[in-house]
């Protein structure tokens, strides 16, 4: 799989959910983040993969009763897709005019 992650993009959160986790990983599916940090993580029990930290988060040390010991571990980027900026929606607005002029109703009989 190819990923086009880059610090200080926007992205959008698609994938919430940790099997297994039951302490909350605090992204939420549809919010916007910052990404911070880019690159090849590796982990002793989750392996090797493509991770991106975020501006918005910093995961701290997880050293709890679930933890793996892991400082600030960065969250697979699978979890997330770039946001897209709506280019066009200046341009949607000709489509259906609005009137400028407010359009008096009629005065009842």
């Amino acid at each position: 799989m190819s990923y086009d992650f880059h610090v200080g993009q926007k992205v959008v959160c698609i994938d919430d959910t940790f099997k297994h986790v039951s302490i909350d990983q605090g992204i939420r599916k549809g919010e916007i983040y910052t990404i911070r940090w880019v690159g090849e993580y590796t982990h002793y029990i989750d392996g090797t993969f493509f991770g991106i930290k975020l501006q918005e988060i910093d995961r701290g040390n997880d050293d709890g009763p679930e933890g793996y010991g892991a400082a600030d571990m960065p969250f697979r980027a699978t979890r997330f897709r770039p946001l897209v900026e709506d280019k066009l929606k200046s341009l949607r607005g000709l489509l259906t005019p609005t009137p400028t002029k407010k359009i008096k109703e009629k005065e009842k009989v």
